[in-house]
C-alpha cells in the first residue's frame, strides 16, 4: 500500500507539473526515492507482470500486413544485431572483470543486454552474484528510460505527446474482450510453453495474429496503456530497495559506467543504420538502445514510432543473448578452468 500510495503520489506530481511521461516517470522517480531511503517498499508481483501483458498486445495490434511486407526492408539492420551484441561482450566483459573485479560469470551476465529476470535467472544458475546481477541491469534500464526520452526530444526533435490509443469508450466492446483474452491466453500459454518473456511475446504473438487476421484493428485504450506504465515505473524504482552505500559505490556505480559504453555502441550502430538509410533516425535509436523490451516498447507509442522496426530489433536482441548467453558462458568457463 506504501508503494502504491508513493507511486501514485509522484504521478500527481509530476501531471500536475506537466512534465513528460507522468505515469512511467512519476512512480519511477518516487519509488526510487522510497527504495534508496529504505522506505518498507514492495513490488506487485504478478499484478506488475499482467501489466506488461498490455503492451504485448499493443505490439502485436500493430503488427498488420503492411508492417510484414516491410520486414524484407529490415534484414540489413537487423543482420547488425549479433555483430552488435558480439562486441558488446568483448567490451563488456573485460570493463567489468578487470576495472570493477568482478568473478567471470558476474561480469558475463552483468555485460549482456538482455531481459532483467533472464539474465537473474540464468546468471545465478551459472554461479553469478544474483543482486550484483539485478542492481547493474536495474540501473542499465534506469538511466536509459531516463535519458532516453531527454534525447529523443533535445536531438531527434521527436514529440512525446503521441495519442497512446483511443479512449476505452471509443473501442468497440467485443475488441476489448478479445484483446483481454488474448493478453491472457498469450500470457499462461507461453508460461506454459516455457517461452521467455512470456507476459510480453505470448500477448504479441496471439495479438498479432488476431491482428493479421482482420479479427482486431486497434491497439489497447489509452487507459491500459497508462496503467502499464505505471507499474513499469514502479518496478523500476522498487528494484534498488535496500540498496547499501557499499552497492551504491561499487555495483551501481559500476552500472553506470557502463551504461555510457553501452551507449556510445548503440549511437555508433543507430548512426550506421541511419547513414546507410536503413532507419529512420528515432527508430534507428529506439531500436538499438539497450532499455528493456517493455520500456522501449512505452518510448516507441509515445514517439510515434514505427512498432514494428523498433520491436524486430529488440527481438532478435534478445533471442541472441538468452539463446547465446548460457552456450557462450559455459564455453567460457570451460576455457577457464582448462
Amino acid at each position: 500500500m506504501m508503494t502504491l500510495a508513493l507511486a501514485a503520489l509522484g504521478t500527481l506530481l509530476f501531471w500536475l507539473c506537466d512534465l513528460p511521461l507522468p505515469f512511467l516517470f512519476g512512480p519511477m522517480t518516487f519509488c526510487l526515492a522510497g527504495a534508496l531511503a529504505h522506505a518498507p517498499l514492495k513490488g506487485f508481483g504478478q499484478v506488475s507482470v499482467a501489466a506488461r501483458t498490455i503492451l504485448g498486445v499493443a505490439v502485436g495490434a500493430s503488427i498488420t500486413p503492411t508492417v510484414i511486407a516491410q520486414l524484407p526492408r529490415m534484414a540489413t539492420s537487423v543482420a547488425l544485431i549479433p555483430l552488435f551484441i558480439a562486441l558488446i561482450a568483448l567490451v563488456g566483459v573485460p570493463f567489468f572483470r578487470r576495472l570493477w573485479g568482478f568473478d567471470a560469470p558476474t561480469a558475463y551476465y552483468a555485460a549482456m543486454p538482455g531481459g532483467l529476470q533472464d539474465m537473474v535467472i540464468f546468471g545465478s544458475e551459472a554461479g553469478a552474484n544474483p543482486r550484483v546481477l539485478s542492481l547493474v541491469h536495474g540501473t542499465r534500464v534506469l538511466i536509459i528510460v531516463t535519458l532516453a526520452p531527454f534525447i529523443l526530444g533535445h536531438f531527434y526533435g521527436a514529440p512525446l505527446t503521441n495519442p497512446i490509443g483511443a479512449p476505452v469508450t471509443e473501442l468497440p466492446v467485443h475488441e476489448l474482450l478479445i484483446m483481454a483474452a488474448a493478453a491472457w491466453i498469450g500470457w499462461k500459454g507461453g508460461e506454459r510453453l516455457g517461452l521467455f518473456g512470456a507476459s510480453i511475446l505470448g500477448p504479441m504473438i496471439v495479438t498479432a495474429i488476431l491482428s493479421l487476421t482482420g479479427v482486431v484493428h486497434s491497439r489497447p485504450p489509452a487507459e491500459a496503456i497508462l496503467v502499464a506504465q505505471f507499474f513499469i515505473g514502479c518496478g523500476i524504482g522498487v528494484q534498488f530497495l535496500g540498496v547499501t552505500w557499499k552497492e551504491l559505490t561499487r555495483v551501481v556505480a559500476a552500472g553506470v559506467a557502463y551504461v555510457f559504453v553501452l551507449a556510445l555502441l548503440a549511437a555508433g550502430f543507430s548512426g550506421v543504420v541511419t547513414a546507410l538509410g536503413l532507419g529512420a533516425p528515432v527508430e534507428s535509436f529506439l531500436a538499438f538502445a539497450p532499455g528493456g523490451q517493455a520500456e522501449m516498447t512505452v518510448l516507441a507509442i509515445v514517439t510515434g514510432a514505427d512498432l514494428g522496426f523498433v520491436i524486430t530489433h529488440h527481438l532478435t536482441r534478445i533471442v541472441i543473448v538468452i539463446v547465446g548467453a548460457p552456450v557462450l558462458a559455459a564455453f567460457i568457463e570451460r576455457r577457464r578452468k582448462g
